[in-house]
Order: structure tokens, then sequence, then C-alpha cells
């Protein structure tokens, strides 16, 4: 399981880099052509090549999304279990903390580098439209056996979501909730809430800080917490910024905002746009003030 979520990240985090200027790009000559020419078979048959591996790829990410589902609710199954308390299942069991804080590290990167590139559901709907017309003309082509035309619905609605992992993850945790009435909820909202306070004081101890050997560790770290906050506000009854909330949430906005912007920019607005409970009634207006 973690050696997939390593193969996976880094996969994503070998995407090209360059500026893509949104606001004075003008298009070339065979941009213009492309675009005016949608009868050109020529022109249509290199964009439909170009698309194909992409749509093949987001397939992978919406299939992997689905094991990361069933991985973590076999986690919080066996971080909330009785007869130990979740801060005694986390210390006595790190290894599989340390899973479950592998896929929300996961979640949290996929779903910023989705929100960085819009073109994800353009290429998308340019597939689907394309397959929809193929298949008024009874034509058929071979990537159809991979995304037929279910399956590209299915993809649709995934990615459709601002953040699609993190959604995922968040029915994932309501339903285990939901499914497993035996269960306090506590048991499970302790077991996230516990992880949040540990990465909290991790990252604002210089003692713990230092132990770090990577500066990878340290987003690591933030992209944990903010994580089970989410999970937490979508899963408690009053959310993670009521007063009555077991995370300090004031102390986990501090230690976000105290980092170089640009790092954090993306999980200060997880939180602003992900959460469920942040326009309550019951969240102070000092926390609000705080996610301007």
């Amino acid at each position: 399981m973690g050696n997939l979520l390593k193969v996976l990240t880094r996969e994503i985090e070998n995407y090209p880099h360059f500026f893509l200027d949104f606001e004075n790009a003008q298009p070339t000559d065979g941009e213009k052509e492309a675009i005016q020419n949608p009868n050109d078979i020529q022109l249509q048959e290199k964009a439909w090549n170009s698309v194909c591996p992409l749509v093949l790829r987001l397939k992978q990410f919406y299939e992997f999304s689905i094991r990361l589902e069933k991985a973590l609710q076999s986690l919080l199954e066996s971080l909330t279990c009785p007869p130990y308390t979740p801060t005694q299942h986390l210390e006595r069991e790190q290894a599989l903390a340390k899973e479950f804080a592998e896929i929300l590290h996961f979640t949290l990167r996929f779903d910023e580098l989705k929100m960085r590139n819009p073109a994800i559901q353009n290429d998308f709907s340019y597939y689907r439209r394309t397959i929809n017309r193929n298949r008024i003309n009874n034509m058929h082509i071979d990537i159809e056996n991979e995304v037929n035309n279910e399956m590209a619905n299915r993809m649709s609605l995934f990615y459709a979501e601002a953040t699609p992992m993190l959604k995922t993850l968040s029915n994932a945790t309501t339903c285990f909730v939901s499914e497993n009435k035996t269960l306090p909820i506590e048991n499970t909202t302790d077991c996230l809430s516990t992880m949040a306070s540990i990465c909290k004081v991790m990252l604002e101890t210089p003692e713990y800080r230092s132990r770090f050997t990577s500066e990878k560790t340290l987003m690591f770290c933030m992209r944990v917490m903010v994580g089970v906050i989410i999970l937490y506000d979508h899963v408690h009854p009053v959310g993670a910024f009521s007063k009555t909330s077991k995370i300090d949430m004031k102390g986990c906005i501090k230690v976000l905002k105290e980092q170089p912007p640009d790092t954090v920019e993306g999980l200060l607005n997880a939180l602003r746009f992900t959460t469920k409970h942040l326009n309550d009634e019951s969240t102070s207006k000092q926390i609000r003030a705080m996610l301007q």
C-alpha cells in the first residue's frame, strides 16, 4: 500500500512545471486551425491521439481512489476498535498511523495539482463528446474497451469535484461512521482530532521539528493535519470549528500561516472550501477572519 502511494505520488510530482500565461496567451496558427476546423480529420486525429493517453491515466487515478476508499475504512477500523482508545492505538500501532497519514498526504497533494490543471476536465469533455459521436455513428474505437460510456460518466462525476480525492475520503469516513453503529462516533472523531493535535504539536515545537530529516516531512505533516481536520469536520455533528471541538483550530491555522504563503495556500484553501461547518453560526469570527 505504502509503496503504491509513493509510486503514484512520485509520478504526479514528475509532471512538467512551466508558466502557463492565462492572461496574455494568444493562439498560434496551429491552435487557430484546430479550433476553427473541427471537421479537419487530420487535426482531429492529432487531438484525439493526444487525449487518449491522458484519459487512461485519469482512469488509473479514478480506480485508485476506489481502492483508497476501502483502505481508509480498513485503517479506521483498526485504529478505532475496542478495547484501546484512539490515542493508545496511534501510539501502539504507529505503522498503521503512518499508512493513514500517507493516504492523506497523497490525497491533498493530488487535489492541489488537480485544481491547478483545469485542462483535465476540458480534455475529458472532448473525449466524452467524441465517443458519444462515434456511438451515434455506430463506430467503435479500441480505447472504449478501457473507458466506455458508463466508466466515462463515473469518471466525469469524480473529476467534476474541486477536490475529488478528498471528497472520496470524506464520504468514506462518513460511511464508516454510519455503517458501524455499535462503534461510538467518538472513537472515530477522537482518532482524527488526536492526529491533528499530534501534527500541530510536532509542527510548532522546535524540539520535534528538529527531528525531521527532510523539509518534505514538514509539508507532509501539514497536509496530514489539514486532511484529518477536514475528515473530522465532515463526521463530527458540530464540526471542527465549534468551541466544543477537540481540535485547536486557531493553533492549527496559526501554524499554517507561519509558513511561506506559496507553500500553504492550497492547504488554507482546502480548509476554506472543502470543510462543512466553517460558515456555521457556531464558528467564531476570529477563526473566520484567520481564513479570509
